[in-house]
């Protein structure tokens, strides 16, 4: 019985179902064309000319490109004429008493070998740094015999027999066959290395073994040559021993003086 009633109402549920989409559909296209026709019968708002303009839309920023990481520049070589313009100069450094004997020695045992060969290890060193062609010589090297170069300094050091001497000195060859140049290289290491090191220079203690000194008499005649005592092993023990660069320097910067005058 059930089944019956509700076939027989089927019909008519269906039938208003189609009206009501058919009404839908009707007010639907109406719609449609009321706006198509400026939607008749609603007030038109007018704008006012004196309202400010809208704001406009931010535009977005840009990102700004990456600035191009800039390119090593080529190191320029240099020119043969300023490559070996110090390479030409010839220096010989000899390290007194090295190979020969101990030098000086001190009631505690220092020896001035030790001193002389430290300092003229790193004047040789500083030297070839700057580009001089510098090489280390011992006391009777075998090479000094007519040796020719643009210089040559022996590196000496005063002993301790005199605790309270304090200060450098620096002789050429008494008979020296060019007196102007080396008393040149003899004034400017006096200069720079009483500048580099604050010593004094002890004029007044130049002994005959400086000016007779037998290298000067081995090495070529036209070879300028110069002898330095570093300082006395008592009252300057500190400057040579724990500030040997330093003096080092002193004797350098005098050498490349003497080239520069």
């Amino acid at each position: 019985m059930k089944r019956e009633k509700t076939a027989k109402r089927s019909p008519t549920r269906r039938k208003w179902a189609t009206s009501l989409f058919l009404i839908a559909l009707v007010l639907g296209a109406g719609y449609v064309t009321w706006l198509a026709l400026g939607a008749p019968g609603l007030p038109r708002v007018t704008p006012d000319p004196n309202s400010p303009p809208p704001t406009p839309k931010p535009t977005r920023t840009l990102r700004p490109t990456r600035t191009p990481r800039p390119t090593r520049t080529p190191k320029v070589s240099a020119t043969p004429s300023e490559a070996t313009a110090t390479t030409r100069r010839k220096v010989g450094i000899v390290a007194g008493h090295w190979q020969n004997d101990s030098g000086a020695v001190c009631p505690d045992g220092l020896e001035e070998v030790s001193i002389n060969l430290d300092v003229a290890t790193r004047v040789v060193a500083i030297l070839q740094y700057e580009g001089y062609d510098a090489e280390l010589l011992a006391e009777y090297d075998d090479k000094l015999p007519r040796y020719r170069a643009d210089a040559l300094v022996s590196i000496h050091t005063d002993s301790c027999e005199i605790p309270e001497a304090s200060g450098f000195k620096v002789a050429r060859l008494a008979a020296s066959s060019i007196p102007e140049i080396e008393d040149r290289l003899v004034n400017c290491l006096i200069r720079e290395y009483g500048k580099t090191t604050g010593l004094a220079l002890h004029k007044d203690s130049i002994t005959f073994d400086m000016t007779s000194y037998h290298a000067f008499k081995e090495i070529d005649p036209k070879t300028p040559g110069a002898i330095i005592e570093l300082g006395f092993m008592a009252a300057d023990r500190d400057l040579l021993t724990e500030h040997s660069y330093e003096v080092a320097q002193g004797i350098a910067r005098g050498i490349a003086c003497f080239f520069e005058e």
